[in-house]
């Protein structure tokens, strides 16, 4: 997993190098994740689909929606990151 930010609310988003699925497709995963007094709330979302794949925990809707958003609109950079091993910072 790659690191991509951390939210002011202790939100860390991270994710993976490009994955082949069971038909071979390029995929990627996107994970937001904070921790909590009992473990952590943490949603987990793969591309190209934009599908929630794995949710626990207490993010609400908004929060959720605004993930959603980011993952849309970084998708063609979530892909090139991937492919290039991580965000290179100078």
């Amino acid at each position: 997993m790659y690191p991509f930010c951390k939210y002011s609310d202790g939100t860390e988003v991270v994710f993976s190098g490009i994955i082949k699925n069971e038909n071979g497709e390029e995929t990627i995963q996107i994970h937001f994740e904070r921790p909590t007094e009992n473990g952590f709330d943490s949603v987990r979302f793969e591309l190209p689909s934009y599908k929630i794949i794995d949710k626990e925990g207490n993010y609400i809707d908004e929060e959720i929606e605004l993930f959603k958003t980011v993952v849309e609109c970084g998708a063609p950079s979530f892909f090139r990151w991937a492919r290039e091993g991580g965000i290179k910072i100078a």
